[in-house]
């Protein structure tokens, strides 16, 4: 088995929606993985911010499999105890009064997030909500209907929803759009998919303010931002600006398939019996890897361990001269190098090539979201490449 192997057998059989992947992962350890011809990488994308704990992790892998021989699946027809102590443990995370819905990803997660803000517009004669441009919320169709990014969002419109778009960080424009018609606001902290792009200082609390004024939610999509990847669990915690409603995923199971959607104070109650469901939502063994995540993250002190590493990263890249860098952005262990031309992919390939996965998340932007395990030496042996790395992919491009 190779890597050629596998890639033309993947051509074959797959779709052709993501392309066909320019290696075959096969194993991991810690930040670490390999693939199938015996290529060691450093992973500075963690499974698009997934994989908190990094690969093989003991306690996620022993939780895991004690819950999967114990009980794998029970349904939303009976309680289990681990989705239930998940449940309790991010309500107490996002300081209380809160109700939570158990999803299999982010774009399941946010979808139960835009239906309560519609039932909450339609109980409230408030038809239309906002979004932002170059937003990413998910590409099932209700999320896709809040995405910002046109390029995919329509080649599948027109979308049932009057979503009216703003531009991000711009209060002023954000306060002209919302009023007393408007039944929810969905933001990123940052925007991910974007190029990691974060807004102004300041700009979470001007939206808190500006849908406390008019009665809007105010839904925050930390599908990316959130289990530490800021620094914080949450992202919304570095401007202490709760929102409404609070949509999770990735980084929350390390690996398996878990979202969560959580509503605060009285819209914890908008949703009746029978609103809404999944059936694999709050699945015993999703729940349980999610624990795990989160009793390591605390026991480990990851959150100031990824702001630490996080703040590493950004200095060693920022002391990067090179025509082809124009700077970096970003939080924690969530960075973007920020390019000065098109050069992404030519940069994901040759860091490819010196052994860095990384992400060309825009044409002009490398995202890097490794594992919150990453540790300094591992941040600076990237860093100390990145002049070489940049150096092949302007001979590339």
């Amino acid at each position: 088995m190779t890597n050629a192997d596998l890639r033309s057998r993947f051509a074959d059989v797959f779709m052709p929606n993501y392309g066909v992947p320019p290696v075959a992962l096969v194993r991991g350890e810690g930040a670490r993985v390999w693939d199938a011809d015996g290529t060691e990488y450093l992973d500075l994308i963690g499974g698009i911010a997934v994989s908190s704990l990094g690969h093989g992790h003991p306690v996620l892998a022993a939780a895991v499999a004690e819950q999967a021989a114990r009980l794998a699946h029970t349904s939303n027809l009976f309680v289990n105890e681990p989705s239930v102590r998940l449940a309790e443990r991010l309500v107490a995370l996002a300081g209380g009064d809160a109700r939570v819905f158990l999803a299999n990803s982010g774009t399941e997660a946010n979808e139960a997030a835009l239906k309560i803000a519609i039932k909450y517009g339609k109980a409230n004669g408030r038809p239309y909500v906002v979004a932002t441009e170059n937003g990413f919320h998910g590409r099932t169709l209700g999320a896709l209907s809040l995405t910002g990014k046109r390029s995919i969002r329509d080649p599948f419109g027109p979308f049932a929803l009057d979503v009216r778009f703003v531009p991000y960080g711009d209060a002023d424009a954000l306060r002209a759009a919302v009023t007393d018609q408007c039944a929810a606001v969905f933001l990123e902290p940052t925007q991910g998919e974007a190029g990691v792009v974060p807004p102004p200082a300041g700009y979470f609390t001007a939206a808190r303010e500006i849908c406390d004024a008019t009665g809007a939610l105010l839904v925050a999509d930390e599908i990316q931002s959130a289990i530490g990847r800021t620094g914080a669990w949450f992202a919304w915690q570095h401007e202490n600006t709760r929102p409404d409603v609070l949509t999770l995923a990735k980084g929350l199971g390390g690996g398996l398939p878990v979202g969560a959607c959580l509503a605060f104070g009285a819209h914890a109650t908008t949703f009746a019996k029978g609103d809404h469901g999944s059936t694999f939502g709050g699945n015993p063994v999703a729940a349980a890897a999610a624990l795990a995540v989160l009793d390591t993250i605390e026991r480990d002190g990851l959150l100031a361990h990824a702001a630490a590493v996080g703040d590493t990263l950004a200095a060693g890249i920022a002391a990067v001269d090179h025509p082809l860098l124009a700077g970096v952005r970003g939080r924690g262990l969530w960075r973007a190098l920020v390019l000065t031309g098109p050069a992404a992919p030519a940069v994901e390939a040759a860091a490819r090539d010196a052994g860095f996965l990384v992400n060309a998340v825009q044409a002009d932007a490398v995202r890097l979201a490794p594992p919150l395990i990453l540790t300094d030496a591992q941040a600076r042996s990237f860093t100390a490449a990145l002049p070489a790395v940049l150096d092949a992919a302007q001979k590339a491009s």
